[in-house]
């Protein structure tokens, strides 16, 4: 090269130079550490050309292995017997546990709360316990994309000197383990979103210093609650971790994109979970998989510093939410989120504070006594038998006034739900179809394409009809996309106009509290299957807020496809051409009760009626 061919003197003269710049170097990492340098150098986001996306993977995955202690590595036997398993909760995982270990993590959030209050249970206790069970839970299932053992024992540790101080938990969530969608940035841990170009890097750039070092608003408050974040789990399918699936019948899905999250509350590898939605991926991986689920209204809860696609996409954002194992549990971390003022460092966060006045009270005296609307189906895909009787279940349970096995309880909530459930027939859910898609990828997603082609990694068939042929579709016009949101406007302005009009059909003259509707029209299903997905999609269009509630499991027994069945549509014909009683037999069947945007309060406290509802109604079945 010409460089090379200067004369002597040029060549001493770039040697003092290059000397100069190196000493320079060393100064400034003396006084401002190494870190500084790496600050000041942005690298190639591409990988190495010298490295297949198939080996950054299995150097990741040895990585995360190596995080697991070695006496909660599980047998190969154990391992090759869960491959050919069709349920993983219940006995299989709990029976590879101590019966220390079984204990706590059976507790649920309020329970473990109160055991760490009272000094039963230390933190250290709990988290290690919770973190066993993931670890199990991870090696069954595949559902940690980054594993923080070390860094939520670290924790636990400091929680416990300060109980011991000061003789009080730190906040309303003292000690509790969670796990989180990998979307959300904890110090100490990488986010990949399940990109492979994204490992190693901090959202696909490297050498910017931000890897590993930034968090997440959410994770910020979490942190100052109490929580204690244990690992991350992935979407749905990816090509780190390959597909998730549903533990409950591992024949079918764990529903997504947040089935990974999903997944881990089933198992039982943690004592609540943060997802993220936009169409249904909260509530659908809670409802496949048998957990409770908040997916609240844009702005309730923080996304700031949260990873995500399309991310100047803001008409239909989307949104954090909870999944637990009952609904004080939801409630108490969704309360408690909000106790920390998320407005003041968030300015999309709303500043909206918990109100308790929006509550419906199970109270003698009160006069909030709610009001459902119900909707069966949406007149486009009728529920499979499982889910139908679930919705029976559920109408049964609020109209039934014959509780006579526990009087005083079922006195309070009969004088409570003097229940109304009015036929809800709203503006259709197939006009969301034609709103949400251009939203939420009307863009072509330029931000998923480059992240796939820069590790070279296969497009997941999940998202294949995003990229047809393997291409990337050009994004839609500006004024086309003006349409859609005027579209999405008109459809909100219609549904509020039909919400309020129920006020003339209650006998309190105001409008119905919330709706009763299924989560989806099926339980879990095969991977691939999926076909409607409107029932979830159209309330992120209205940015209402729902809780998924299990109500019970497919019984091959009673859970009859009705032989007079008439589809209402090709859709309809499809879906219930898919029903196998016994392929779907004992896959947990859920409803959602929703409200209206930004709503919370009212939806979960009518949400904790129905569950005593149903409970009320079980007893009295089971005694029968």
């Amino acid at each position: 090269m010409r460089r090379y061919r200067f004369a002597d003197i040029a060549v001493l003269t770039t040697a003092l130079a290059l000397l100069a710049c190196v000493s320079f170097s060393v100064a400034l990492m003396l006084k401002y550490g190494a870190g500084f340098l790496t600050q000041l150098s942005v690298k190639s986001v591409h990988p190495s050309p010298s490295q297949s996306w198939q080996q950054v993977v299995a150097e990741k995955l040895q990585r995360d292995n190596d995080k697991i202690p070695v006496d909660w590595r599980l047998d190969s036997n154990v391992i090759v017997r869960a491959k050919s398993s069709k349920r993983l909760t219940g006995d299989f995982i709990e029976s590879l546990l101590d019966s220390h270990s079984l204990a706590i993590t059976s507790l649920d959030v309020p329970d473990l709360v109160a055991s760490m209050e009272n000094g039963t249970l230390t933190a250290v206790e709990v988290v290690t316990a919770f973190c066993k069970r993931a670890a199990f839970a991870h090696q069954l299932s595949k559902l940690l994309l980054e594993i923080g053992f070390d860094i939520a024992l670290t924790r636990a540790r400091e929680l416990d000197a300060h109980f011991a101080t000061y003789k009080k938990l730190v906040g309303p969530l003292h000690g509790i383990p969670l796990t989180m969608k990998d979307q959300f940035h904890i110090k100490g841990l990488e986010t990949s979103m399940a990109y492979v170009s994204w490992i190693g890097t901090f959202e696909g750039k490297k050498g910017i210093g931000k890897e590993k070092h930034v968090e997440s608003e959410l994770v910020r408050e979490l942190y100052s609650l109490g929580a204690v974040p244990i690992g991350k789990a992935p979407e749905t399918n990816n090509n780190i971790l390959g597909y998730t699936l549903n533990p409950h019948n591992q024949n079918l899905s764990s529903g997504g994109s947040s089935g990974g999250e999903g997944a881990m509350q089933a198992l039982g590898g943690s004592a609540f979970g943060i997802a993220t939605d936009i169409g249904g991926s909260i509530s659908m991986p809670a409802a496949y998989q048998g957990v409770y689920s908040i997916k609240p209204s844009a702005g309730r809860l923080s996304f700031r510093d949260v990873a995500n696609t399309g991310r100047g996409q803001e008409v239909m954002p989307t949104v954090a939410g909870i999944m637990a194992h009952s609904v004080a549990s939801l409630r108490l971390v969704f309360k408690s989120l909000l106790s920390t003022e998320p407005w003041a460092r968030d300015p999309y966060t709303q500043p909206i504070p918990w109100r308790s006045e929006n509550e419906c009270q199970n109270d003698n005296q009160s006069d909030r006594k709610p009001t459902f609307g119900f909707m069966p189906n949406d007149g486009i895909v009728v529920p499979h038998p499982p889910i139908a009787r679930a919705l029976e279940i559920v109408r049964q349970a609020l109209t039934n006034a014959d509780f006579e096995v526990c009087e005083i309880i079922v006195r309070e909530l009969l004088l409570h739900a003097d229940i109304y459930l009015l036929d809800w027939v709203p503006p259709s859910n197939n006009e969301t179809s034609e709103i949400h898609g251009p939203i939420a990828r009307g863009d072509g997603c330029p931000d998923v394409w480059e992240a796939i082609q820069q590790s070279g990694e296969p497009i997941v068939p999940e998202i294949e009809n995003v990229f047809p042929g393997g291409k990337r579709r050009p994004p839609i016009s500006l004024p086309e996309y003006e349409q859609v949101v005027l579209k999405m406007k008109d459809y909100r302005w219609k549904y509020n106009d039909y919400w309020q009009s129920s006020a003339g059909k209650t006998s309190s003259g105001r409008p119905v509290d919330v709706v009763i509707a299924p989560v989806g029209p099926h339980t879990a299903i095969p991977p691939g299957k999926f076909i409607h997905s409107s029932y979830t999609s159209a309330l992120n269009v209205l940015d209402f807020c729902n809780v998924v509630i299990p109500i019970t499991f497919a019984d091959k027994n009673q859970d009859i496809v009705d032989p007079n069945f008439q589809p209402f549509t090709d859709k309809d014909r499809r879906n219930m051409a898919l029903y196998d009683p016994e392929l779907f037999d004992g896959t947990p069947a859920a409803i959602q009760v929703f409200g209206r945007r930004l709503d919370e309060e009212r939806v979960l406290s009518v949400a904790q009626i129905v569950v005593d509802a149903v409970e009320a109604w079980n007893r009295k079945h089971h005694q029968q």
